[in-house]
């Protein structure tokens, strides 16, 4: 036998340092790299033995094998794969011939690639995970084109070389054998490999086996038990994402559901599905019955799991689904794409694009089906996801009025609870309105009695009410629907036909104006309203400003809002505005005029739900106030 010492490229001598020291805390994944190299070299020996008889010589089953030796304390997997040469060999484990290697290695230094371990598979270096696991790797392997006597030994210890050697090996395929480190022997455990093998490469198309001794009654004599060695597969192989549905029960369904999501609860739809044509791929998604309780956290993991060739390649495939959809569960498999994929070449991949655009129609269609055949059903997702889903608004410019056939909002018109859609409010629309009218707050309850409310109310006009503390902001984005524009009842200066409001500004215009100055600094003009009927004041926003609420999210979470100019609406019906107007025509100074402007401004923080300017002068200027009532009638 030739023995040689051979020196690491300074590329894998990077990596491999990089590797040992910063995927610490995601070792596990050095078995589904092993498992994927091996089964990658299975699929080549099968599609050669289609053509070379001599290939699939003996017949034997193709298979990956575990062996643990708990006394030298060595992990060996073994594959009866296609195998390697010498040369082979110095190129693949000597070497990375990767184009994309210069850039896996500023990943690797520039995040935290420990949150990425899939990184590793994804350019072609999963190999070297061994040694975050291993002192010493000694590799094994009789390429399926020599014979027993041309086998070759590679072996390195991570110090910058390895050597390689010829040897016999009676069978082709290859042997990878790990000397664990000490903190690393539990890999040697049957019940740690069988989780690993579970969590990542349970649907690799092959068995995955190892030999396990179980303890059975002795058939002689049953007072006694005797050991028994048999081998057993660890993974299911089932990948029920490439069966036909009419192969699958709905539990088969659930029970896989459930081993994705780490939920206890049954999905309320399942999406099965193969796109052919140009590009092909299946998927299986999943719409969840409950929100997880973490899905607003920043760091949730959105996107299905993708397999390429039933290999895992990664956990949450974000390029996928769009955010607003991140509540989907599932797989998508494609045999288009390559092995080594990663993240960032996934972004401006076309076949990701293709697949971003199938998914997210069917989703969408699929929903659409829902609220039409089952209201009760799509009532519950609603109160689960809608709040989700309303994103897309916001983000997804091209299919915002799909998405906004899928809104649900509570109205003026509809019982407590009940919701509506805005096609179904458009059809309730007199002939003669020409907007959408809705309003924004914290519940329905108290935004239901606000004053913002009460010429709709005298005038039957239906009002969405929208209590989500984003809703302005989506439905601002919205812009219309079905070519009707969308107007907040607490912003801008409506007018309901009242015809008068311009007669009504030249009678009280001096008392505005003389408003107007007294609040100079906190509101940007004092008007007559055409939204009230019963309240004396209320305050209102901007056209294009945010409304209070959205405001003061902002402002609670540390960002600068542009101040709008406030606007202080007066209802020149209301017997308060119609004393001080007589006032103002008996004494244009008069100090009480100054007290009731600074009241009203406070009363209209009041209404809008905030509170007024400085609460003890408040409660006294009221107290005083009412002790004068009879000064005011």
């Amino acid at each position: 036998m030739t023995a040689n010492k051979h020196q690491f490229k300074a590329e894998v001598n990077k990596i491999l340092d990089l590797m040992i020291h910063s995927l610490y805390s995601h070792k596990e994944i050095f078995l589904r790299e092993l498992i994927s190299n091996a089964s990658d070299a299975i699929d080549k020996a099968r599609y050669m033995a289609l053509t070379d008889k001599t290939v699939a010589a003996g017949g034997e089953e193709w298979k990956i094998q575990l062996i643990a030796d708990k006394a030298s304390g060595t992990l060996t997997l073994r594959d009866n794969g296609i195998g390697l040469t010498r040369d082979e060999a110095v190129e693949a484990l000597g070497t990375i011939a990767h184009s994309g290697t210069k850039e896996f290695m500023k990943l690797l230094e520039s995040r935290e690639v420990k949150d990425n371990p899939e990184l590793i598979g994804q350019f072609g270096v999963g190999f070297y995970s061994a040694f975050m696991v291993a002192d010493q790797v000694t590799v094994i392997s009789r390429s399926a084109t020599v014979d027993a006597n041309h086998a070759v030994v590679w072996e390195s210890d991570a110090d910058g070389s390895y050597t390689l050697e010829d040897t016999v090996k009676e069978t082709r395929g290859t042997d990878v054998i790990l000397k664990l480190k000490e903190d690393c022997l539990s890999y040697l455990e049957e019940w740690e490999l069988r989780k690993v093998v579970k969590q990542y490469s349970d649907f690799i198309e092959y068995p995955v086996v190892m030999d396990v001794t179980r303890s059975k009654p002795d058939p002689e004599d049953k007072e006694k038990s005797v050991s028994e060695t048999v081998e057993e597969t660890l993974n299911s192989r089932k990948a029920i994402w490439l069966k036909d549905k009419a192969e699958i029960t709905e539990e088969e369904y659930n029970e896989f559901y459930k081993h994705i999501s780490h939920d206890f609860t049954d999905p309320a739809r399942v999406i099965h599905y193969r796109a052919e044509g140009t590009t092909e791929f299946s998927a299986l998604l999943y719409l969840p019955s409950k929100r997880p309780f973490d899905i607003y956290y920043q760091d949730y993991k959105v996107g299905p799991t993708l397999y390429v060739r039933r290999v895992q390649i990664m956990d949450h495939c974000e390029a996928m689904l769009p955010s607003y959809l991140r509540f989907m569960k599932g797989v998508v498999e494609s045999s288009d794409l390559p092995l080594n994929v990663s993240r960032e070449i996934l972004q401006d991949n076309k076949i990701v694009s293709v697949i971003k655009k199938s998914l997210t129609k069917k989703i969408l269609d699929t929903l659409a089906d829902l609220k039409k055949d089952d209201a009760e059903a799509y009532g519950n997702f609603y109160e689960q996801f809608g709040r989700i889903l309303k994103e897309g608004i916001h983000h997804d410019f091209e299919r915002r009025e799909t998405i906004a056939d899928l809104l649900l909002f509570e109205s003026t018109k509809t019982e407590a609870g009940k919701k509506t859609t805005l096609a179904e409010y458009i059809e309730r629309m007199p002939e003669d309105q020409k907007e959408i009218y809705y309003i924004t707050g914290g519940d329905r309850a108290s935004t239901e009695s606000s004053p913002y409310l009460e010429v709709f109310k005298e005038k039957g006009i239906e009002v969405l009410i929208m209590t989500d503390d984003f809703d302005d902001i989506i439905i601002s984005g919205l812009g219309a629907y079905k070519e009707k524009e969308f107007q907040s009842a607490i912003k801008g200066d409506l007018d309901l036909g009242e015809g008068n409001k311009e007669e009504k500004k030249k009678e009280f215009g001096d008392l505005l104006e003389l408003m107007k100055e007294e609040l100079k600094g906190l509101v940007g003009e004092v008007r007559i309203s055409g939204r009230l009927k019963d309240s004396a004041v209320c305050l209102v926003a901007g056209e294009h400003d945010l409304d209070p609420k959205m405001a003061k999210m902002f402002q609670a979470m540390g960002q600068d809002v542009p101040k709008g100019e406030r606007v202080l609406e007066v209802n020149p019906g209301h017997e308060l505005i119609v004393r001080m107007k007589q006032l103002f025509a008996a004494d244009s100074k008069s100090v009480q005029l100054k007290e009731y402007t600074g009241l009203l401004y406070d009363q209209a923080l009041l209404l809008e739900g905030d509170k007024p300017r400085d609460p003890v002068a408040f409660a006294r200027a009221l107290s005083k106030l009412m002790a004068s009532g009879a000064s005011v009638g």
